[in-house]
């Protein structure tokens, strides 16, 4: 349910989406078979051989891939181990949370019962909402799916410790959920700005509750999964028995532990706990060429930017439970997701009827399977390939230091007077953590900077680090006391 990868890096500009959708085809039960064109053997060793290498570059236990044409089935793969205790090995009907790419499936709902006319996407949120305060009279159920709500945010450290507002081990009725949401500070004016925030979409099932009467799962299969066949996709349980299930991994100083432990109620909120296989996604992809999810209208309203309140789109590109953008002036839509050591991405470029889902058991903060789907998109056609980062001016001194901080990181000497006071303190374990990211041979290889922006205050720097071909991403935002606010060692997504 954490920020999708889109939103957590740099983020191009956005393209509107203005092609009509294709005609409606039907889905069959069964996984389509690959009928329109096949990957040829070359195509599918370099897909295998990039796959390999950036599982060992990110240190992923295990992923599966899906490649479509139109929804048809291209290439469906699994690579390494679904469960590392039991070396079960990963396949395409292996089942991986998706994390925050479920949303789409809250926002297809959502726009679903627009059009049957039992909710308005563009009336206040207090319609369906009476406990919500009168501030809230401005907020429309369009903010909620487009991240313009400006409400509060619940899944903080803070609010989601043991004994924070939103416990992550306590559970709760939809209702506590609801009016403990209602009385969070507001973060901005609605419609000024666009923020990503999971709240909005927590609140995005409980009302599809309190509209249809079926908690926002049982909806989701009912409206979805069950007419498209899609019998592998359900809500997270810990108590049911669901095969195929994969684990979900996290690393902490550079070494794999299991997920985190969270309540039943945090485990089937509307904001992404989902799970699915890629061969499900080949049904979802292919029904969203046609009209067995949704209506043109929806579907072109939901993959354009929404505006703001000064007439112009979202500079994040993002519509409803979409980001929209362009590669190498390439239509593209996509979301990533993650949750519980489960990462995720489902990148689509409607325009070239290409479409690749990526599914990892690994946290967000070292796998980035949204890289690997636009690298995989480039694989199988050319002119979808990413253009690599060129080098930026730099100043010698910053890159000096920084190396050497590095340096003493990966020696496990202290990082922390580098922090500016009101940054999370560096710990042993980060520094072990960085350590363990650096590749071999880094320190005899150049440091070149290829990404700078603001960022909390600061700016953002993005060195390249390590040998060619096997390059990391050192990410460093320094405050104009020099202090640093964060520091982190990044998958490349130009190490190919």
């Amino acid at each position: 349910m954490s920020k999708p990868a889109q939103a957590a890096g740099w983020l191009v500009a956005a393209a509107l989406l203005t092609a009509a959708p294709l005609g409606a085809q039907p889905v069959p039960a069964a996984v389509p078979q690959a009928t329109e064109e096949a990957l040829d053997s070359d195509r599918r060793q370099r897909i295998d051989t990039y796959v390999a290498a950036e599982m060992a570059r990110q240190r992923i236990p295990g992923l599966t891939l899906g490649i479509y044409r139109h929804g048809v089935p291209l290439y469906l793969k699994g690579y390494g181990l679904a469960d590392i205790e039991w070396r079960v090995p990963a396949g395409a009907d292996t089942r991986m949370q998706t994390g925050s790419l479920g949303k789409q499936f809250v926002a297809a709902a959502i726009l679903r019962l627009a059009e049957e006319g039992k909710l308005d996407i563009d009336a206040s949120v207090t319609r369906y909402f009476p406990e919500a305060p009168p501030s809230w009279r401005a907020i429309t159920l369009a903010n909620f799916l487009s991240h313009t709500s400006g409400i509060g945010t619940y899944d903080t450290d803070a609010r989601t410790r043991p004994g924070g507002l939103f416990d992550y081990r306590r559970d709760f009725t939809e209702d506590q959920l609801a009016a403990a949401i209602v009385k969070l500070p507001a973060e901005f004016r609605p419609g000024t700005q666009w923020s990503y925030n999971n709240t909005n979409y927590v609140l995005l099932g409980i009302l599809i509750h309190r509209v249809t009467g079926k908690n926002y799962g049982d909806y989701l299969h009912d409206t979805f999964f069950a007419p498209l066949g899609m019998r592998d996709t359900r809500v997270i349980s810990d108590t049911d028995i669901v095969e195929r299930r994969a684990s979900g991994y996290e690393m902490k100083g550079g070494v794999l532990n299991n997920q985190a432990w969270v309540s039943a109620t945090f485990n089937s909120t509307a904001d992404g706990t989902i799970y699915t296989t890629v061969e499900d996604m080949a049904r979802w992809d292919r029904a969203l060429y046609g009209d067995a999810i949704l209506k043109p209208a929806s579907r072109a309203r939901m993959w354009t930017p929404f505006g703001l309140a000064d007439g112009k789109a979202n500079g994040a590109g993002y519509g409803f439970a979409w980001f929209i953008d362009a590669t190498n002036g390439h239509r593209r839509i996509a979301h990533s997701g993650a949750w519980q050591g489960f990462t995720s991405d489902l990148t689509r470029f409607p325009d070239d009827g290409l479409s690749v889902a990526v599914f990892v058991n690994l946290d967000s903060e070292h796998a980035r399977p949204d890289h690997i789907a636009h690298v995989v998109a480039g694989l199988v056609s050319p002119a979808l390939m990413p253009p690599p980062a060129t080098a930026l001016p730099d100043d010698p001194a910053r890159a000096a230091r920084l190396r050497a901080l590095l340096e003493r990181a990966s020696t496990g000497a202290s990082i922390a007077a580098d922090f500016d006071a009101g940054a999370p303190r560096p710990t042993p374990l980060l520094a072990r953590d960085l350590a363990a990211a650096l590749p071999a041979g880094w320190r005899d290889a150049p440091m070149t900077l290829v990404q700078r922006d603001d960022h909390r205050g600061g700016v953002r720097y993005g060195y390249r680090v390590g040998p060619a071909g096997d390059t990391r991403l050192l990410v460093a935002t320094l405050l104009p006391s020099g202090r640093l606010m964060d520091l982190s060692v990044l998958p490349d997504p130009d190490s190919r």
